[in-house]
């Protein structure tokens, strides 16, 4: 499952990153919750880096998911917080070229990038399913969510919707162009409320096995 907050506008953050809070305290439980059904929550380093988030479970009752990085580079270091705080399991993925030396209580994943450097997200996800990790919250940023969307790996995508209008800045979901509106992704969708927000919810399994 993969699931982003974001404006009316379609923007999951200010132009300079700032998104805390885009949605209300009922998305901000939602979330929570899912973190404690999932083996895993996932977001990409640029997330890591700019928000600095726990991923940890505090608004409702459940476990801490393992929480898992994408960070084909090796930006990350020894003093993030999601690798230093000890609140939850980590997993760092990363790519061979990758040598930031991370802290021993850290699990350090290393996966072959394609040829622009990234890590493939269905190989992310087969990698995590050896690992008994197989129930996956893809919870950002824009870019990771995007990436598991267009490879075909996400079989339910959530987007809370917050009424109020940014305007400019980082949009929700960025996918391949599409010429015409036949070519638009059109599954199928509930619709519930979240106290002032709404909570939209697309199911993608089926256009996989189509």
């Amino acid at each position: 499952m993969a699931h982003l907050g974001q404006s009316l506008d379609g923007r999951i953050a200010t132009a300079s990153g700032h998104s805390h809070y885009i949605g209300g305290h009922e998305s901000l439980v939602h979330l929570h919750r899912l973190r404690a059904l999932v083996d895993a929550v996932v977001i990409g380093v640029g997330t890591a880096l700019a928000d600095a988030p726990r991923l940890t479970v505090r608004h409702v009752e459940g476990p801490n998911p393992v929480r898992v990085v994408i960070d084909p580079r090796g930006r990350l270091d020894a003093d993030a917080s999601l690798v230093s705080d000890g609140l939850a399991p980590t997993l760092v993925v990363r790519s061979e070229v990758a040598t930031t030396a991370l802290p021993g209580t850290v699990e350090v994943l290393t996966l072959p990038a394609d040829a622009a450097g990234r890590l493939p997200p269905e190989d992310v996800r087969a990698a995590l399913a050896a690992r008994g990790l197989t129930r996956l919250l893809i919870e950002g940023g824009g870019l990771t969510v995007s990436a598991f969307v267009a490879a075909g790996v996400v079989d339910r995508l959530q987007f809370a919707v917050a009424p109020l209008l940014i305007g400019s800045g980082r949009p929700a979901l960025s996918l391949p162009a599409i010429a015409t509106l036949d070519e638009a992704l059109r599954p199928p969708c509930r619709r519930f409320d979240l106290g002032t927000d709404t909570l939209y919810e697309f199911d993608l399994s089926a256009q996989h096995s189509a």
